[in-house]
């Protein structure tokens, strides 16, 4: 099953059924029950995937092995699924925060150099430099003479 992407639709039930190791009416019967809903050709019939095949092969083990049952495996496959949804939109939250910062750093700088390039390029004979004195003046009003 190299080379084929996970959720292509290529597999017939018969074949599904084999690779999952189960009964095809049992495959009809979680496709009824929405447990695992394969792709459908435009004449109806069903087309698994790699990934329906491991979510077949998961379901049988959490029936058999786990003792859950069938309301319990779609809560799992649901949560697992809401899971794998949040994972993604973290990653792509992650990516756009590496970006924004690298977009700030940038931008950072760009103002670093501006302000360095204005302040070098002030020409002092047209805004002539004055130091600051610490005199201080006192002012008295003049007296009316009336």
């Amino acid at each position: 099953m190299v080379g084929f992407e996970v959720d292509a639709p290529l597999f017939v039930i018969s074949v599904a059924a084999q690779l999952a190791g189960m009964h095809a009416q049992t495959l009809r019967s979680y496709d009824r029950e929405g447990l695992v809903s394969p792709g459908r050709t435009s004449g109806g019939g069903r087309r698994y995937s790699r990934r329906d095949i491991e979510l077949l092969r998961e379901v049988q083990k959490l029936s058999q092995d786990e003792g859950v049952n069938r309301a319990g495996i779609r809560r799992i496959i649901e949560l697992e699924a809401q899971v794998d949804a949040l994972r993604a939109r973290a990653t792509e939250l992650t990516d756009e925060i590496r970006a924004l910062n690298a977009d700030l750093n940038q931008s950072q700088a760009d103002a670093a150099n501006a302000a360095a390039n204005a302040i070098a390029g002030l020409r002092r004979d047209l805004v002539p430099w004055q130091n600051t004195t610490t005199a201080m003046v006192t002012w008295r009003p003049q007296r009316r003479r009336g």
